[in-house]
């Protein structure tokens, strides 16, 4: 009985050829993998930047409308540049029927990235 123990253990030291090509296809499988997802957040990271410049031109243009009501937003400018890119703003209003005006400013980077804010304010502005 320990013969054929020892001959079984002489027989299976090793990996045959098939085990090792299975082995590496796995191990090439899982690593494309890991290289796909670190791609794709590298990819978006990427757009981080301008998403948060463009919630600052949002947010000013906000404070903008606060400061001066929502009246004199058309007088405002359509593009501001800021971080050294220029930013377009586009804006919708509209009265609620509490009385407030619904304002929705959208700003946008050139490469497209943008962000959008919705404030209620009353009808007139901090400035006499």
């Amino acid at each position: 009985m320990f013969r054929r123990l020892i001959r079984g253990m002489k027989r299976s030291r090793g990996l045959s050829l098939l085990e090792l090509v299975v082995a590496i296809l796995v191990l090439s499988i899982g690593s494309i993998a890991a290289l796909r997802a670190t791609d794709q957040s590298r990819v978006s990271i990427g757009g981080l930047p301008s998403r948060v410049v463009s919630g600052l031109v949002a947010r000013n243009r906000i404070q903008e409308a606060r400061l001066y009501g929502p009246a004199r937003l058309g007088v405002l400018p359509e593009e501001v540049r800021m971080a050294g890119q220029v930013y377009r703003i586009t804006h919708d209003t509209e009265t609620t029927a509490g009385g407030l005006v619904r304002i929705v400013v959208v700003a946008r980077g050139p490469d497209g990235v943008g962000a959008q804010f919705v404030t209620y304010l009353p009808d007139k502005g901090l400035e006499p």
